[in-house]
């Protein structure tokens, strides 16, 4: 009965129910729409930074993260890696040595990091071939070695000239090496463009004297909500023996940068809510205050208070389903366009995103929770208005509210 009486009670004031239904649905599509722009663009700058250097995910030596040393290494083994093989949310496991040498030339030296990777998988991942501005890509057996534009413009060398590197190989042994340039790189993060060189695993590998290990495995997880939910199956199967790190404990700037920006965004809407809110609680008042005389009425037949309490409740829910249903009605085709046709930059701001390698767009998110998040808000905007009417009518006096008007009060 209180379902039918609540139905019928919304549609008494049409143009009410109709404006405070769209204020809501207006909330809604602005603040979901802000958030889908949101989280796709941060999905999307967090995939393109992970592909040119750390990865989403990366199994280390417990050691690894504090010594960065060369002696702290993992097998090069299938069996190694069945945990990781045997999860369908990564799609790509790489192999990488990674460690620090001299590097000189001439009367010059300088300090960099050496990176040696699987180059076909590599590639496929990262399109490093696409940054090449000078020379050929390296082959897997190759014996040369990739540099940096900033690297080789310090050296003033070029394709075809060589380059020493000397340092500290696995377990004290000596790592040294006369390379010839096989190619340069211009990268858009000036640190690694200065001080980066690419050879073959198998080649860092022989400098290194590490045999059949790596100093890491770097996974690519699809799609990236699994991502949390991946490191903890590893973290479990790995227990202790082994280090899993994802991108924020890799890239720590990158994860305060992108949760400063959240935060902001997070806000915005908040105050787009509270401006909301405000008009949703004026108008939950107003259907409380107006209607004094028939709580009245319905209390001297004998209707209990908590019954128009919930009344009032199914009343104001059935306007908040509404302005849900009317908000997504308008978005969900919005965000659906946007998700298959992303925004695209233009302008500075595409050359921009171009030079860093990264494709000049702002993609949207489709997360089904992120849709549920700004319906539970919603929701719990609308509770919070009805505390202060559902209060008025349980200290409602029936003689009072019989007589209406100021009485009432």
């Amino acid at each position: 009965m209180l379902l039918k009486l609540a139905w019928r009670n919304i549609w008494r004031q049409k143009r009410r129910t109709l404006l405070t239904a769209s204020a809501l649905a207006l909330a809604l599509a602005l603040s979901l729409f802000m958030r889908s722009l949101q989280e796709g663009t941060y999905a999307n700058n967090i995939e393109n930074a992970a592909r040119f250097y750390t990865g989403l995910i990366q199994l280390q030596h417990p050691e690894f993260a504090e010594s960065h040393s060369i002696d702290d290494l993992l097998v090069m083994d299938e069996s190694f890696l069945q945990p990781v093989l045997a999860n369908v949310h990564i799609n790509r496991v790489l192999p990488r040595i990674e460690s620090f040498a001299l590097a000189a030339s001439a009367d010059k030296s300088k300090g960099v990091m050496v990176l040696g990777v699987d180059t076909v998988a590599e590639d496929s991942y990262s399109g490093i071939s696409n940054r090449l501005i000078r020379g050929a890509f390296l082959a897997p057996d190759d014996q040369q070695v990739l540099v940096g534009e900033g690297l080789a413009r310090y050296f003033g060398l070029d394709v075809g000239d060589e380059l020493i590197l000397y340092g500290q190989g696995y377990r004290g042994q000596t790592a040294a090496g006369l390379y010839r340039i096989k190619g340069i790189l211009d990268f858009p993060v000036a640190q690694l463009d200065n001080q980066l060189v690419y050879m073959p695993i198998a080649l860092a590998q022989t400098l290194y004297s590490t045999g059949e290990q790596v100093t890491a495995w770097v996974m690519d997880v699809k799609p990236l909500a699994q991502l949390q939910q991946t490191v903890d199956l590893l973290g479990e199967a790995y227990r202790s023996e082994v280090n899993v790190r994802d991108w924020q404990d890799l890239a720590p700037e990158m994860a305060q940068q992108i949760l400063m920006d959240k935060a902001g965004g997070i806000f915005i809407m908040y105050l787009l809510y509270g401006v909301v809110g405000f008009g949703l609680f004026a108008t939950l008042l107003m259907m409380t205050l107006e209607r004094q005389r028939e709580f009245g009425v319905m209390l001297a037949t004998g209707m209990l208070k908590r019954k128009i309490i919930a009344l009032l409740g199914l009343e104001s829910l059935m306007i908040g389903w509404l302005g849900i249903a009317m908000g997504m009605a308008i978005t969900l085709p919005v965000l659906i366009w946007f998700y298959f046709n992303p925004i695209e930059l233009t302008g500075e701001t595409a050359e921009l995103v171009l030079e860093m390698g990264w494709e000049p767009i702002l993609p949207m998110s489709l997360d089904p929770v992120l849709m549920l998040n700004q319906m539970v808000i919603v929701l719990g905007l609308l509770a919070i208005c009805l505390i202060y009417p559902m209060w008025r009518i349980r200290r409602l006096d029936v003689v009072r509210a019989l007589k209406g008007g100021g009485h009432a009060n």
